[in-house]
């Protein structure tokens, strides 16, 4: 199975949030690919990530780091024009970009915790960043087939809301949704062959998770690689006709 439904050569793929945790993973992941030509690894810090460097000097000429703080737009414009300089199609974008408890975030328990600063540097990094990174990556996302994926989660889900809590990062995985759904419908209208999907990859062992690991089982609580490898499957599986939809890691779609 190709790694973009009805694709014929090599993909071109971009990883947003690619130095750390599931963004390294699935930079690993795709460069141990036949089928994967050009990796663009984006993060803040990826020049200076022992991670991306390991895999720099493995697959030299496949794989271009570039550092980018998707939280700035200017910074999101700049990255763009850079891809297109050497880039005229990207076929895979995925965005890992999400915090819950960094960066000024808080893991709210309360009403009385929720302050505006929070909500702001949830919102800026779950919804805003990735939909932001669609915008301005849209011209390279319009010639045949094409994929954009963003780590969403399932505590972004309304229906499936029954613990309460983490009123910031529920909400601002909500907004990515809703911000994911819409923009498919542009891109249905742009480019036929192209998909926008929202993923839930799964409790993850990251930084993220990790203060919030204790209640989790251990069969439930996965490595980045193998959270990367479910993720690159429903990326093959789910095609045009999917596009818009929240799915989990194990192909189950998850209710808004």
């Amino acid at each position: 199975m190709t790694l973009i439904p009805d694709l014929n050569g090599k993909a071109n793929v971009l990883v947003c949030g690619a130095s750390r945790g599931i963004g390294l993973a699935l930079c690993a992941a795709l460069l141990a690919r036949d089928d994967v030509g050009q990796v663009w690894a984006v993060s803040r810090n990826a020049t200076r990530s022992d991670g991306l460097a390991g895999l720099l000097e493995e697959h030299a000429e496949r794989v271009v780091l570039m550092d980018c703080d998707a939280r700035d737009e200017p910074a999101l414009a700049a990255l763009a024009s850079a891809v297109e300089r050497t880039c005229n199609h990207l076929h895979l974008v995925i965005s890992t970009l999400g915090i819950l408890h960094q960066e000024g975030a808080r893991a709210e328990k309360s009403l009385a915790q929720l302050d505006l600063a929070g909500l702001q540097a949830s919102f800026a990094t779950n919804a805003f960043a990735p939909i932001l990174l669609l915008k301005h990556l849209l011209p390279l996302l319009r010639k045949g087939p094409a994929t954009f994926a963003a780590l969403s989660a399932r505590v972004g889900s309304i229906g499936d809301n029954r613990l309460g809590g983490w009123y910031s990062y529920r909400a601002s995985k909500a907004a990515l949704n809703q911000l994911l759904h819409t923009a498919s419908i542009e891109l249905k209208r742009l480019n036929p062959a192209a998909t926008v999907l929202a993923l839930h990859p799964g409790t993850t062992d990251t930084a993220l998770s990790r203060p919030f690991q204790g209640n989790v089982p251990a069969e439930k609580l996965f490595e980045p690689a193998f959270a990367a490898q479910r993720i690159l499957e429903q990326i093959e599986r789910l095609d045009p006709s999917h596009s818009g939809g929240f799915w989990a890691w194990d192909g189950q779609p998850i209710e808004w």
